[in-house]
């Protein structure tokens, strides 16, 4: 098993990083565009989702970012140091009454870019888990 990761301070801007992060991830693992253009969106998404909703922007707090290569998948993990939250209480954002919001996408999304989403410790670390053999 391989594994690379960082910690990055709850700020919009540290964004940039984790698409730095992604880029390194694509080159050390040799990932296929296909999976790296998911994978891109879906970090960049959790990872924002933790600053802004788990961290609430507050850059005392840190967020924590982990690729483990596997033989057949590679798995990010995103953990905030925020107050969790419940994954299963979530509004539908392709509802009609949500389809105009501009926010509530981001797990949606998450969900259906990576293979496998999965939470814990109360909603603070979500891994996100793709195939790619």
């Amino acid at each position: 098993m391989n594994s690379i990761s960082i910690e990055i301070p709850s700020l919009a801007e540290n964004i940039r990083i984790v698409e730095s992060f992604v880029d390194n991830a694509k080159d050390k693992y040799s990932l296929n565009d296909d999976v790296y253009g998911n994978i891109m969106i879906a970090v960049v998404e959790s990872v924002n989702n933790a600053i802004l909703h788990g961290n609430g922007g507050d850059k005392s707090k840190l967020v924590t970012l982990t690729a483990i290569l596997n033989e057949q998948q590679i798995s990010f993990t995103v953990e905030d140091q925020g107050q969790g939250f419940d994954q299963n209480n979530l509004p539908d954002p392709t509802a009609p009454e949500n389809v105009s919001n501009p926010g509530g996408r981001g797990i949606f999304l998450m969900k259906h870019l990576a293979d496998e989403v999965n939470f814990s410790e109360e909603g603070r670390k979500v891994e996100l888990t793709f195939y790619i053999d």
